[in-house]
């Protein structure tokens, strides 16, 4: 089906209208921030529907309100951030604990806590020792220069409209010629990208291994599915494939479950039987505390033992002073020990399948010849039918326009999906309701643009 684009333009100044009157308190907050870079405190922030971003007066389960007091169902979840819901009570408990009566928020001194938080993700994803940071973004980042160590190699294989945070890398375009070349708006990249990428297309192990051949590529670093861009599932065969193809050229293979996570308490690493030699995390593990780790098989481990000059105690480039604090690893410990557990995932995913069902009901009834993609607890709707496999193609499905008539006609009815793109994420207090109100607002947002 055509969208009517001025039947989009006349709804999306209806939304936008209405979006502005019931949040003064949020554009005279963004208006008067004039020593903030952007308006916001992180530039991402400003990546809002309606012309100004909410602003958060508090948050509790999967309820998020605002300063003008407006209360949502929360499916964004600080963009897995939150995956655990908003301060869930044991994590609060743990901080409270750590900040209040033990005291010492960081101090560069190992705890207890750290120990416990590395066999529990060794139990759920495999890998036999690991480290902390304070994002994925800082893990991906120091697993990359162990990978280049490890394996004498320059170049990181990545995927084209792959999301590894901020990791010079991973913004990296197949050229006409195959070469990596930057990704449109990448910021201030420090040298071409073809010096220290090489990159394919997600679901061609082909494309991957016509890279791999030229015999430089110290890991390959993707996600299980892509999930920034879309969610891109991979096809049968593609993950193992990457395993093997990995192995036959002497790379590592290096796998990002930080939003992959949503497949289950073993992320797809567990759920798919992966076998990465590195594997980044972050995000939702800490309950909304930053933090994050990567693991590394022994085989890894003794390839850098092999280097005796690497500096990996003291400024070599690995490690920062406030990675693996007490606060951080206390939050990590209460929150996979009693938040996100087997059960909650159970619940989560299930929620998660109705949200979709719910979706591709819509779809189906209103013609309008879109997709619902879903991973364990996530899911996310695309312009184009069927669903994307590569992020390329998924990448040119974007529509700016239905984007914002769809965020701002849930944000005005009390919902909240990513602003980001289409995702909604279940967590440990989403409710059959909530999934509920969102599959109405949504089949009434598609009726009112196909004019049903």
């Amino acid at each position: 089906m055509t969208i009517d684009r001025v039947r989009l333009t006349a709804l999306i100044a209806r939304e936008r209208a209405a979006y502005e009157a019931a949040h003064p308190r949020s554009a005279e907050l963004f208006r008067a921030a004039g020593h903030l870079f952007g308006r916001v405190p992180m530039t991402w922030m400003g990546k809002w529907s309606g012309g100004f971003p909410l602003y958060l007066d508090g948050a509790k389960g999967n309820r998020v309100t605002d300063v003008d007091g407006h209360e949502y169902v929360d499916f964004a979840l600080g963009d897995t951030g939150a995956m655990a819901g908003h301060s869930p009570q044991p994590t609060v408990d743990a901080l409270v604990e750590r900040a209040g009566r033990l005291g010492g928020l960081t101090a560069m001194l190992p705890t207890a806590d750290a120990e416990w938080v590395g066999a529990e993700l060794s139990r759920r994803f495999g890998l036999p020792l690991w480290s902390f940071t304070l994002s994925a973004t800082d893990a991906n980042r120091w697993a990359i220069r162990l990978a280049r160590l490890a394996t004498g190699r320059s170049k990181i294989l990545t995927f084209a409209y792959c999301y590894h945070g901020s990791v010079d890398e991973s913004f990296a375009l197949p050229g006409p010629d195959g070469e990596a070349v930057s990704r449109p708006g990448n910021v201030g990249a420090p040298v071409a990208l073809s010096v220290t990428t090489r990159v394919a297309e997600f679901n061609d192990l082909r494309s991957v291994e016509t890279q791999l051949a030229h015999g430089d590529v110290a890991a390959i670093l993707t996600e299980p599915a892509l999930t920034n861009i879309g969610i891109v599932l991979p096809e049968p065969e593609f993950l193992q494939g990457l395993r093997e193809l990995a192995t036959r050229y002497g790379a590592l293979l290096m796998i990002d479950e930080t939003h992959t996570i949503s497949a289950g308490p073993g992320g797809a690493t567990r759920l798919w039987n992966l076998r990465p030699d590195i594997f980044v995390i972050g995000k939702s593990i800490g309950g909304g505390i930053p933090c994050g780790a990567y693991g590394i098989t022994d085989a890894v481990r003794q390839l850098v033992d092999a280097h005796a000059d690497a500096d990996l105690v003291d400024v070599g480039g690995v490690g920062g002073t406030l990675a693996g604090n007490a606060l951080s690893t206390a939050a990590m410990r209460a929150t996979l020990e009693h938040v996100l557990t087997d059960e909650a995932f159970t619940q989560m995913i299930a929620l998660a399948t109705d949200f979709t069902r719910g979706v591709q009901d819509t779809i189906d009834a209103s013609g309008v010849g879109w997709s619902v993609s879903q991973l364990g607890a996530r899911s996310e709707y695309r312009f184009v039918t069927p669903a994307p496999r590569t992020g390329s193609s998924s990448a040119a499905a974007g529509d700016e326009g239905l984007d914002e008539y769809l965020h701002l006609y849930l944000l005005n009815r009390g919902v909240l999906i990513t602003p980001f793109h289409n995702m909604a994420l279940m967590c440990p207090d989403t409710t059959k309701a909530d999934v509920d109100l969102h599959t109405g607002l949504y089949a009434a947002a598609v009726n009112e643009l196909v004019g049903r």
